[in-house]
């Protein structure tokens, strides 16, 4: 298995990296939306109303 930010070999102690700062910049691209999980845009009409939940328009 290699890392999947330089291609070196892994280290078990980072698994699946190599080292700290390979695990760092991937950290970074999650933190920063680098990545994304591709999905349809979200319908309005089908959000789940959770009457618990405050309402986002008020401010305290």
């Amino acid at each position: 298995m290699t890392c999947p930010i330089c291609d070196k070999d892994t280290n078990p102690a980072y698994r699946p990296f190599c080292s700290r700062h390979c695990a760092d910049v991937d950290l970074g691209k999650w933190l920063n939306e680098s990545y994304a999980i591709p999905a349809e845009p979200a319908d309005p009409s089908e959000a789940v109303q959770n009457p618990q939940s405050p309402d986002p328009t008020t401010r305290h």
